[in-house]
């Protein structure tokens, strides 16, 4: 599953209550970071698991800590940027107020992309996993079911659903707390070296799978940029949006690479029946079936609850932009009487989702990963205008603080960028060749404002 600050929604409980059009400024801290732990879906480092294991020879949990690591440069551009402009829309945002509406424009239709591909991971994921728990059932089966389930839940605007996500984490965090309880004797058993998670098993001898990797992986830090779409509903956001993204950055990837590093050291190899679901063999390799149970509840459940939200909130934004013009509006700008939610729109990401039914989990989660590094060099590019440029601080250790570590963290960025596969380009620069010609469409030849993407829905 994504962990798409798009994938899970708000719980109710951290909801701002609005007043006379206003947000209410009621979340602190520790309600910033609940809210991004919970996008980012903590068995998520379990997605990709076989496939990076299988990569680069057994070095997830040396991957998770490059990926942190580039990750820590972007969080930080993001926490400044939250500073500069404490309004929702995120990256986005960010982009069109440092670089004007064009290129902003640019900037969130590529993020649209990985709005796209993220309803489509949950439901491969869902398919991959119950097809192994139950062979005789086709895998294209439960896939489809689950689009059927989603949408209909969508249509009919099912929103008392999203409220399941505490639960959903709760039995999450508990399985968390027992794996690292098993595994850790596991490991104990096999008397494995305690730096294979890190040297790997001797099947990959190149560092370059490593880097290949660190770019698949940012998909599972997809969410702590969320906290700054909350900056509206925080109490002295300035302050308090800054430090929650860093702590969910920080936190997330310490959580990852010890799930990684332990699932490595209690079950050292990498020959999985299955890549794509390669986690399932790790659990059970522990000894303990309600432990297997138990995290397959917590996984399937995590992924219909991703795939409902995100393919929700995809939903919307088209319906945004066929409101405002930039899409048909005949087609995408109009709400079911009946319902009062955006049917076409909605059916329109479950047919792109079935695409779920022949496109393979490393592709997807290339594509995601493509969507959001474009994001990550954008904000770290703004941070350099914004400050460096536009507001001339370039003296002492401003130079440093708005030039060198947001360039670092742009170049760091970029690098992984270039290790996702070549498919994933193609697709990728298709569609931002298609966004570019629907911007000449729109603005006749630039003739006429940039439209704008409201990508806070």
């Amino acid at each position: 599953m994504s962990p798409s600050d798009e994938s899970l929604a708000a719980p109710t409980e951290l909801t701002a209550q609005v007043t006379e059009g206003r947000f209410k400024r009621v979340l602190g801290v520790p309600s910033l970071v609940l809210f991004g732990l919970v996008y980012m879906v903590p068995l998520t480092a379990f997605t990709t698991y076989g496939i990076v294991t299988e990569l680069t020879g057994g070095r997830v949990a040396a991957t998770y800590i490059i990926t942190l690591a580039v990750m820590l440069f972007t969080a930080r551009s993001y926490a400044r940027m939250s500073v500069a402009y404490p309004y929702s829309g995120s990256a986005y945002v960010y982009t069109q107020q440092s670089f004007g509406g064009a290129i902003g424009f640019l900037a969130g239709w590529s993020l649209l992309l990985d709005y796209l591909f993220l309803p489509m991971i949950n439901y491969l994921i869902i398919g991959l996993y119950l097809g192994s728990v139950f062979p005789t059932v086709p895998t294209w089966v439960w896939v489809v079911g689950a689009i059927a389930l989603v949408t209909v839940l969508n249509v009919i605007g099912i929103v008392s659903v999203a409220r399941a996500n505490f639960v959903i984490i709760a039995v999450q965090t508990v399985f968390i707390a027992c794996f690292v309880v098993f595994a850790s004797a596991a490991a104990a058993g096999n008397a494995v070296d305690p730096l294979a998670p890190f040297a790997g098993d001797g099947t990959v001898d190149s560092i370059l799978p490593v880097f290949q990797g660190a770019a698949i992986l940012c998909l599972s830090f997809l969410g702590f940029d969320s906290v700054s779409t909350l900056a509206e509903e925080a109490k002295d956001s300035r302050r308090t949006v800054p430090r929650a993204i860093m702590i969910v950055t920080i936190g997330a990837g310490l959580l990852f690479v010890l799930l990684t590093y332990l699932a490595q050291v209690a079950y050292p190899s990498n020959a999985f029946e299955s890549a794509d679901t390669a986690s399932i063999e790790v659990v059970a390799s522990l000894g303990q079936e309600w432990l297997s149970v138990l995290f397959l509840s917590g996984f399937i459940a995590g992924g219909l609850g991703s795939a409902l939200t995100s393919q929700a909130s995809v939903a919307r934004i088209l319906f945004a932009m066929g409101r405002d013009g930039v899409l048909p509006r005949s087609l995408f700008g109009h709400l079911s009487k009946r319902f009062g939610t955006p049917v076409v729109p909605t059916l329109i990401v479950s047919a792109v989702s079935l695409s779920a039914l022949f496109a393979d989990l490393l592709t997807i989660s290339n594509m995601i990963s493509f969507g959001a590094l474009i994001a990550f060099s954008c904000v770290n590019l703004s941070t350099i205008k914004h400050h460096f440029v536009d507001r001339g601080e370039r003296s002492g250790w401003d130079a440093v603080n708005n030039l060198v570590l947001p360039g670092i963290g742009f170049g760091l960025t970029v690098w992984l960028w270039t290790n996702l596969s070549g498919m994933t380009f193609v697709i990728g620069l298709s569609w931002m060749a298609a966004g570019f010609i629907l911007l000449l469409i729109v603005t006749r030849g630039f003739r006429r404002p940039t439209p704008t993407l409201d990508l806070k829905e």
